[in-house]
């Protein structure tokens, strides 16, 4: 094994573990990729959730007390999910300590059913942030157009944030503003901002998988040679637009009053496509104060046989703008791509929550006691 995961941390990327289970919890696992695999923070969504319940691993006795006091479904998840939350927030409580609240972050996410609800979505913020009650909680919220304003507030109100689903780069500038914004809430309401963090979440892989499957339909031979730079071009200019906000003087009036720079955060870096290196969403992704979510797969490639150089993206943007103009002259519409992703990974998450409802309720049934 390689010490790649230590020298990417070192190259200043935070390494998150996009996963959680109860029982990647209780048998020390999560303790340990802390230990050995400078993993500092993890990250939950609906899918993971939905994934880690159905195995039922872990969660029998829960669910059975939950049955006997005849909860509802919804606040059945919201019990074992939190439960969750909170105990991996105590497992990282060290790092966050250590890194003076930067890290050893735990993320869950609102309900996917409320994206398109600001009021709603602010309103889960909060309950989630009362409920799980560790400072070292980050509360995810969709970057739709309702999550903006949404993100603002929340943010506004003292709570930390990981803005999820940005797929473009003027949504990206639109969240940053929208963390702006709330920390200008914050700092009129007299809030401490030295204790408000976020990261927003810019997904990678799922770019590729889109449009590699429109240059595969064109099949020239000048739609062949675009294929898995999108994603990395992509990535790369949404790192450029963080460090030109910044270093705005908007910026530097909140960073004298004690406020955190909004960490972009690598999302979705396991690799799709076969054809290309499974380390490829991280090794092309190194920069100063960033986060790469790896899914544990793409953890073990990394720490194997992960080819960490350095920074990658710094010096990289003509050519990345450059990519990214080539697909607009084959005919690939930008705009098109990333609002279908978007639209995609809402309803995703939303399918997972539904998918997630559905086993609860039937458990919840199977164990309620007999009247």
């Amino acid at each position: 094994m390689t010490d790649a995961l230590k020298r990417l941390s070192d190259e200043g990327v935070a390494i998150w573990l996009d996963d959680l289970s109860r029982k990647r919890i209780t048998s020390g696992n999560l303790a340990e990729l802390i230990d050995q695999s400078h993993v500092v923070g993890v990250t939950t969504n609906p899918s993971i959730f939905q994934k880690a319940i159905s195995s039922g691993e872990g969660y029998e006795q829960q669910l059975a007390d939950l049955a006997a006091r005849k909860v509802t479904v919804d606040e059945a998840i919201r019990m074992i999910t939190t439960a969750d939350v909170r105990d991996a927030a105590d497992i990282l409580r060290p790092v966050f300590d250590a890194t003076n609240g930067q890290d050893g972050r735990v993320s869950i996410e609102v309900d996917p059913r409320l994206a398109h609800h600001t009021k709603a979505t602010v309103a889960e913020a909060k309950q989630l942030a009362w409920l799980v009650d560790r400072p070292n909680t980050l509360i995810k919220i969709p970057a739709t157009k309702a999550g903006l304003p949404a993100i603002a507030d929340v943010i506004g109100k003292g709570i930390s944030v990981n803005v999820t689903l940005i797929f473009s780069l003027e949504r990206y500038r639109a969240v940053m503003d929208a963390y702006l914004t709330g920390l200008e809430q914050a700092k009129a309401a007299g809030l401490d901002l030295s204790l408000i963090h976020s990261v927003a979440s810019f997904f990678v892989s799922r770019v590729d998988s889109e449009i590699d499957k429109r240059l595969d339909a064109l099949g020239t031979d000048e739609a062949k040679a675009l294929r898995g730079k999108a994603a990395l071009a992509n990535a790369r200019l949404a790192y450029q637009a963080y460090e030109e906000v910044f270093s705005s003087d908007r910026w530097a009036s909140l960073e004298k009053a004690g406020a955190n720079k909004q960490r972009a955060l690598w999302a979705s870096t396991g690799v799709k496509d076969p054809a290309y290196k499974d380390t490829l969403y991280v090794d092309d992704l190194v920069a100063p104060n960033t986060v790469n979510t790896m899914p544990e797969a793409t953890l073990e490639a990394t720490a194997d046989h992960g080819q960490i150089t350095g920074d990658t993206i710094r010096g990289t943007y003509e050519q990345a703008k450059a990519e990214l103009d080539a697909l607009a002259k084959v005919g690939i519409s930008y705009d098109d791509v990333v609002q279908l992703l978007e639209d995609e990974g809402v309803d995703k998450f939303e399918q997972s929550w539904n998918d997630l409802l559905k086993s609860t309720e039937a458990e919840l049934k199977r164990l309620a006691p007999e009247a």
